[in-house]
């Protein structure tokens, strides 16, 4: 018996590699598999890191730089203080601000308190914010003063209780620090006035007090483990109303393992992987740099703070103060980065990754980012649903593959139909994903779950892809997004990435317009690189390169196209007129 056992065991680890073929193309060193189970929870990997890692630099924001024993010290103080308000156990608390150095001392205090992180894009609507605010149930909030005045306009009617208020500059320095927050007040004027009421049994703190007050006091362990909730992850809304993705402790450690798996290879120039130098241009609060950022600690490396990449002059102005390594950005900013003359000054010699997410890539954006700084341009794709990246390409790559890669280790992906059987390679279907990444559900919305989840445990995506019999995917596009035309199915994305590579084409947008003749028609969206690029330059382009039911019946020039705050163009704004 103990001979045929693992005969047994090995027979059914062979079949398994049989079924995830896409194992064959992975690159030499890279992993099959992870194990979040080599820790009890996310804290004990943050924990450890910081232990490791206490006089190595986190982070560096405005020339100012934190160590990880700030980060431990800090994030401890706050998470005692947190406690202390008697908060109930796995408590949400929201997290409303830019990438500014409060954000992972507050984002680690929460998690090391037991409580539950609630992402908020600091850019909300008073609508959007009172939705997620009541939608996950924070009773605490910690806030960017410049943006008080709309949480003012919500906080009545949502369960928050507790506030605390931080201002630009309180982590920046005692000199440094107060004379920046001044002039964010008062010369740049960006903090428009507020009051937070204050009643019966709610508080508003300033973030310094909170955290002298939290010094004296001793963090309590959490009785938290692996299938504790992390994160309240709520998904774009580019889609109808924001829900919240529950990922847990071991959603979030996997993501990372998996994350740390991939990238690696990649890194081999840099030698200590600890000296690592990553980008964070990206919003923390999203999902994808904020995944990023766990690996970082992971690594016990350092990252760069980019509070508002939107000034791309100042952007590029902190790149050429110390090398970089890691630049994951959306197809976006790579393109702002590249219209920029002074993009072109920047030592390339150390980046190892530029890796695009978030939104599709383009092939024209790609090709013009390699021939700039020498480094391809490596595509990933995932959600908030999949903490993150699902599949990626190869970052040890030469070139733009056109595809969203390979399912990272530990991750599955099958192409279904709509009643959730598996297609055969080759065929379009919808995108399905599982594995530890993977979200549990959406908060309190169990007939959500139930429909997002096939009868075989796979997430549906929405995403509609073929997978190639070496295992990467192509994404054809979102079901909601296709435009029937004539009886044509024709997808939005291969249009766009077609038009962006037109000469005088910036970027691109395609959305489907109501049509008598056709049932729908095809209209772009151009912002311009080159004034006087015409709608017969796009037309003849189109015509040249698109088979005849594809060809855009309306060309619009625009300055610009609609977007959400991490870059996505927002074609729902552009079909509603906007």
């Amino acid at each position: 018996m103990s001979r045929q056992a693992p005969l047994r065991f090995n027979s059914r680890i062979m079949e398994s590699l049989m079924e995830k073929f896409w194992l064959r193309s992975y690159p030499a060193g890279v992993p099959h598999d992870i194990d979040p189970g080599q820790y009890s929870s996310l804290v004990q990997l943050l924990e450890e890191s910081f232990r490791k890692n206490a006089t190595q630099p986190f982070s560096v924001c405005m020339e100012r730089w934190m160590s990880y024993r700030q980060l431990d010290e800090l994030s401890a103080a706050l998470g005692a203080w947190l406690q202390r308000l008697g908060l109930e156990p796995g408590a949400r608390v929201a997290i409303m601000l830019p990438n500014i150095p409060q954000f992972a001392v507050t984002m680690a205090a929460i998690l090391r308190a037991g409580y539950t992180c609630v992402n908020v894009n600091p850019l909300y609507t008073a609508r959007e914010l009172e939705h997620q605010l009541k939608d996950s149930g924070a009773t605490a909030i910690v806030v960017l003063e410049n943006f008080a005045h709309t949480l003012e306009e919500v906080i009545a009617r949502t369960p928050v209780k507790h506030v605390v208020l931080t201002a630009f500059g309180d982590l920046l320095g005692p000199w440094y620090g107060r004379w920046l927050t001044f002039a964010v007040r008062h010369l740049a004027k960006m903090v428009p006035p507020f009051r937070l009421p204050v009643n019966e049994g709610s508080t508003v703190t300033p973030f310094r007090k909170a955290l002298d007050e939290g010094a004296h006091l001793s963090l309590k362990p959490a009785a938290i483990n692996l299938d504790s909730i992390a994160f309240l992850q709520y998904t774009g809304g580019t889609t109808g109303l924001s829900k919240g993705a529950v990922l847990t402790h071991r959603n979030v450690v996997a993501a990372i393992l998996q994350a740390e798996a991939w990238f690696t290879p990649a890194l081999d120039k840099v030698g200590n992987v600890r000296e690592t130098n990553s980008v964070a241009a990206l919003p923390l609060y999203h999902i994808f740099a904020l995944t990023l950022c766990f690996l970082a600690i992971r690594w016990g490396s350092h990252m760069t703070l980019i509070p508002n990449p939107r000034d791309i002059g100042k952007f590029i102005e902190v790149l050429k103060r110390r090398p970089f390594h890691m630049l994951p950005a959306v197809n976006t900013l790579f393109n702002a980065l590249l219209q920029h003359p002074q993009f072109r000054t920047l030592d390339f010699s150390h980046l190892c990754i530029s890796q695009a997410g978030g939104m599709a890539a383009s092939e024209g954006t790609a090709r013009h980012w390699q021939e700039v700084t020498g480094c391809a341009m490596v595509e990933g794709w995932g959600m908030s649903e999949t903490c993150a990246i699902g599949t990626n390409n190869p970052v040890t790559t030469s070139k733009f593959s056109g595809t969203i890669g390979l399912p990272l280790p530990g991750v599955e992906i099958a192409i279904k139909n709509d009643e959730g059987k598996s297609l055969a390679l080759g065929e379009s279907g919808e995108i399905c994903i599982r594995g530890a990444n993977v979200m549990t559900g959406y908060y309190q919305q169990a007939a959500e779950t139930a429909n997002a989840f096939t009868p075989d445990g796979f997430m549906r995506t929405g995403d509609i892809g073929i997978m190639d019999a070496q295992g990467y995917t192509r994404i054809v596009d979102r079901k909601k997004d296709m435009i029937l035309v004539s009886g044509f199915n024709v997808f939005p994305s291969e249009l766009e990435n077609v038009i962006s590579l037109c000469d005088g084409v910036l970027e691109c947008a395609v959305i489907g317009v109501p049509d008598t003749k056709q049932g729908e028609a095809i209209k772009v969206y151009v912002v311009r690189s080159d004034p006087t690029l015409s709608e017969d330059d796009v037309a003849k382009y189109c015509s040249q390169n698109l088979t005849g039911y594809k060809h855009p019946k309306y060309i619009e020039f625009r300055d610009e196209l609609p977007k959400s705050n991490v870059g996505k163009i927002l074609r729902r704004e552009l079909r509603a007129g906007k």
